[in-house]
């Protein structure tokens, strides 16, 4: 399948007989070949309904615009749909915030440099300068933004959105160690992505692993979620787990939490790019 002609389609609306049809019939009247369908209904009577297309554009008769403005005019107004188009030629753009953990970013570039993320990186930015290197090795342009304490966040973020300008349509953040304002998070909405263990609301600190062991923990995990302006509260997009035991000690259990960190963050990431994601209300639609 070639993704230089693939366009996704992503429907939410009041459910109702009669969606999947007239999505599918325009389609169909404008010469696109729909290659996957996905949806979803919290309730067939009154409920809200959630659909995911992606389909060829070679035999489309209208350019996207156009396509567009007759979605919008045939269907979309008559069933209240909220929805968007995109087109997967068009590579987001990605921004990468972290800070002395370099596990999480790097996984990151290394999908990225081997073409599984379809994405531009503009930049990374960090508070530490740890990875300087490893990100120009991937040619990415690396920017040191220090904040000590939480007095410089205005002025570090300030600095951040001046780097990240236009030039990024979402920002993930690789274990950035810090909080950003909800100015800062406003600019973004659905559009930051964050990783962090799932110990959360429990074990909350520097060293969560340590906690974790001294419990005598058996299952550890990560989540990954948007950002909003309450604290590791946003809609959560993937979450795994892994089991451990007594014989573990904590380096073992840290090992293992980055590497699901690792994996999670990278298919949440993947799934955002691909718009496989709807967000509804606090939580996620995932056409995974």
């Amino acid at each position: 399948m070639n993704p230089e002609t693939l366009a996704r389609l992503l429907i939410r609306c009041p459910d109702r007989p009669g969606i999947v049809a007239a999505v599918t019939a325009f389609l169909f009247r404008h010469g696109a070949n729909i290659t996957e369908l996905d949806q979803h209904s919290t309730d067939p009577s009154g409920g809200r309904f959630f659909m995911r297309l992606e389909f060829q554009t070679p035999g489309v008769d209208l350019a996207p615009a156009e396509l567009e403005r007759a979605f919008q005019r045939e269907v979309a107004a008559g069933f209240a749909m909220d929805w968007r188009m995109s087109y997967a030629a068009r590579r987001p753009r990605m921004a990468i915030l972290l800070s002395a953990h370099d596990h999480a970013a790097l996984e990151l570039l290394w999908r990225w440099q081997r073409g599984e993320l379809r994405v531009d990186i503009p930049c990374v930015i960090a508070n530490h300068d740890r990875l300087a290197a490893a990100a120009r090795a991937f040619g990415v342009p690396f920017h040191h933004v220090p904040q000590e304490s939480p007095e410089q966040r205005a002025q570090a973020e300030g600095r951040m959105l001046e780097i990240i300008g236009e030039r990024a349509d979402f920002i993930v953040l690789a274990r950035y160690m810090r909080i950003l304002s909800a100015d800062f998070v406003a600019r973004f909405p659905s559009r930051i992505i964050n990783i962090h263990h799932s110990f959360l609301p429990a074990f909350v600190g520097a060293d969560p692993y340590r906690q974790a062991y001294e419990r005598g923990v058996k299952i550890i995990g990560a989540t990954a979620h948007y950002v909003t302006e309450q604290l590791d509260q946003g809609p959560i997009i993937d979450q795994d787990t892994a089991r451990v035991s007594h014989s573990d000690e904590i380096d073992d259990l840290r090992r293992l939490g980055r590497d699901l960190e690792r994996q999670v963050l990278a298919r949440a990431v993947r799934w955002h790019v691909e718009e496989r994601v709807l967000v509804d209300g606090n939580k996620t639609i995932v056409f995974s």
